[in-house]
């Protein structure tokens, strides 16, 4: 019968016929090199949308608020990150990230905020 090895650490592995590892930890650290490139990707993505998120909730203040864009900018706002848009009746585009949303308004360089309503 051929000796299989662990691809982790190269060790021999005893036991079952189907056993992939040697142990528990050569087979979360093979998983873990495997899905690393992923993970950082989606980590970060989701680190900018929480970052966001957060800063509009520091800035919003009652029912909405208009801010310069400038500001947002200053506190580490970054605009290519958002989780959805939504086109009013007027055809304003309110780009959301999460439940905070905003809308750029024409020539003044300026931000309104608002709190999407629960369903």
């Amino acid at each position: 019968m051929e000796k299989r090895t662990c691809p982790e650490c190269g060790d021999v592995i005893k036991g079952r016929v189907d056993k992939k590892f040697c142990s528990d930890m050569c087979r979360n650290a093979y998983n873990n090199k495997q899905n690393s490139d992923t993970n950082n990707y989606v980590r970060n993505i989701n680190n900018s949308l929480r970052k966001n998120r957060r800063i509009l909730e520091e800035t919003l203040i009652g029912e909405k608020t208009t801010i310069a864009k400038q500001k947002l900018i200053d506190k580490g706002f970054n605009f290519s990150f958002y989780t959805n848009q939504i086109t009013t009746k007027n055809n304003h585009v309110y780009t959301f990230c999460y439940e905070f949303g905003y809308l750029p308004i024409e020539d003044k360089d300026l931000i309104l905020i608002v709190k999407r309503k629960s369903d």
